[in-house]
């Protein structure tokens, strides 16, 4: 804590010295926010700190289990950025990108150094929730605006949120709860749950059971495979011994790719309906699945063939951009581009004053890809449809299709 108290009052310091030179230039400028208008001219800013790049740190995972993951959500920032000339409130914006490596300690170490030593106005990304949490203080104590573009758990929104924090994903909560009772309606009655055994993992089949069992559905038993598993055999076979009629699993990332293959291997898919939190089949690793995942059913708050005109238009730009289809990541990583360019335009490129900042970016609604975007006034995490979706053969192709909207959905922090 001592550290970030340390760069805040460093940061504002330097803004002050800035703001103390517009002013004996006389360069100050008349105060209205250019809202809505992406580019639009820094007037509320001094000259020579509208001259001065707005700096997003971007920390993701760029290795390991996840890795698929931070490119995509990467891709995402990318394509939006370039739509409006990477230039928001009248100033330019640049980033610093660091590799996350779904460990805490780097995480820790990495924030503080986009922090401390870039002087970043805001942070986006995070994959992994452990790291979310780990660096949820120095966000916090430093006023950092953070824009959480993957990690899920639910403290995040709940007894850890802080108003700095806004997040354009998800909660494990609000994937996994809604599927519950739709699960018991049209899947099965007894089921076998799966997940790897980390926080956003064991949150997520808390959130099933949350509407599966007052429906009157009955849970026959819960293996917990560890994150970044090569082999699901043993678990796998624990599950066959509860012969249930389905499961409900929680997997991303290269897991996904093998708990599917091996689900079919050992004869889990053929014995038991198969089902999942939306991460499981997702785009970034149906090509790796194949037909293993035909059939599959998932809640997510976005599908490849959500059909409104933002989605479409998302869709094709991403696939002529990058030459492969978005992902749910790359979606979460488009609309927190967004965020942060709406909030800059509606403080015309202010990032000094943070209170302002944090009240401009938690009025930002718009038409996204995945439908209406808004965020919860009382905890800054998004306000979304969800969507059970089916995994079909399209052409040649796999993709996610919609089957239900279940509607707006709130995670319930207050």
């Amino acid at each position: 804590m001592g550290d970030d108290r340390t760069v805040a009052s460093r940061k504002t310091l330097t803004r002050r010295t800035l703001l103390r030179g517009a002013a004996g230039a006389g360069l100050a400028g008349a105060a209205i926010a250019g809202a809505g208008s992406p580019g639009a001219r820094g007037f509320g800013v001094p000259a020579v700190l509208a001259a001065a790049p707005v700096k997003i740190g971007l920390l993701v995972s760029y290795s390991k289990v996840y890795g698929q993951l931070g490119e995509d959500i990467t891709a995402g920032m990318t394509l939006y950025l370039d739509g409006i000339g990477w230039t928001a409130g009248g100033r330019r914006i640049t980033w610093i990108r660091e590799d996350e490596e779904i460990d805490p300690q780097v995480g820790v170490r990495k924030t503080r150094k986009l922090i401390e030593a870039d002087g970043v106005d805001f942070l986006t990304g995070i994959v992994a929730t452990p790291t979310a949490y780990a660096i949820r203080d120095m966000v916090h104590n430093s006023k950092t605006i953070l824009v959480v573009s993957n990690a899920g758990g639910n403290l995040l929104t709940r007894a850890r949120r802080s108003p700095y924090i806004f997040r354009v994903s998800f909660t494990s909560w609000q994937v996994s709860a809604p599927f519950g009772k739709w699960f018991y309606d049209n899947v099965a009655r007894t089921a076998a749950l799966t997940a790897a055994n980390y926080g956003f993992g064991t949150e997520s089949l808390a959130a099933f059971k949350e509407t599966f069992i007052p429906a009157g559905g009955k849970v026959i038993g819960e293996v917990l495979p560890p994150l970044n598993n090569t082999d699901y055999a043993p678990y796998i076979t624990q599950v066959l011994k509860m012969s249930p009629e389905a499961t409900y699993n929680f997997y991303s990332g290269s897991d996904a790719v093998r708990f599917v293959a091996q689900s079919v291997q050992y004869g889990l898919a053929k014995a038991s309906r198969t089902t999942g939190a939306g991460f499981m089949v997702e785009q970034d690793v149906l090509p790796a699945e194949g037909v293993n995942a035909l059939n599959i059913y998932s809640p997510l708050h976005w599908a490849l063939k959500l059909q409104n005109p933002e989605n479409l238009a998302f869709t094709r730009a991403y696939r002529t951009r990058f030459k492969r289809d978005a992902s749910v990541f790359a979606m979460q990583g488009y609309d927190a581009a967004r965020v942060i360019v709406e909030g800059l335009n509606r403080t015309g490129g202010n990032t000094t004053d943070k209170d302002r900042l944090v009240e401009a970016m938690a009025a930002v609604k718009f038409a996204s890809p995945r439908g209406q975007f808004e965020f919860d006034p009382n905890t800054h995490n998004v306000i979304q449809n969800i969507y059970v979706r089916q995994v079909r053969q399209i052409g040649s192709d796999l993709a996610n299709v919609v089957f239900v909207n279940l509607g707006r959905v709130t995670d319930p922090g207050k």
